[in-house]
């Protein structure tokens, strides 16, 4: 994948959770939540000032981060599924990396 986003937007790739059973029922696929966590692929420069100036973006390539339900845009790239989001849509950075397994 050879794309850089703009400004203060971000690339993330969602990462598995483990299978849901509740009560020991399997729930199928298509009614699971998305996860609500994922990594970043690729950062913007970050968002410009009224001055010309960039302010950094806190988040990285690489970083393990969670997003609210609705955040980012689906999109497609060679195949596989990404959202693109602003970095306000980011609500936390997972420090130890990640407790997830990256969707294949």
């Amino acid at each position: 994948m050879n794309v850089r986003p703009l400004h203060d937007r971000i690339i993330v790739q969602r990462l598995e959770e483990g299978e849901q059973k509740v009560g020991g029922i399997i729930i199928p696929d298509t009614a699971k939540e998305k996860p609500q966590q994922g990594k970043v692929i690729a950062a913007g420069n970050g968002k410009a000032k009224d001055d010309g100036k960039r302010i950094p973006l806190d988040v990285k390539s690489g970083d393990t981060i969670l997003f609210g339900k609705y955040s980012g845009q689906e999109i497609k790239l060679d195949g596989e599924e990404y959202l693109i989001m602003r970095e306000d849509e980011v609500l936390a950075v997972v420090e130890n990396g990640a407790s997830g397994k990256a969707k294949k």
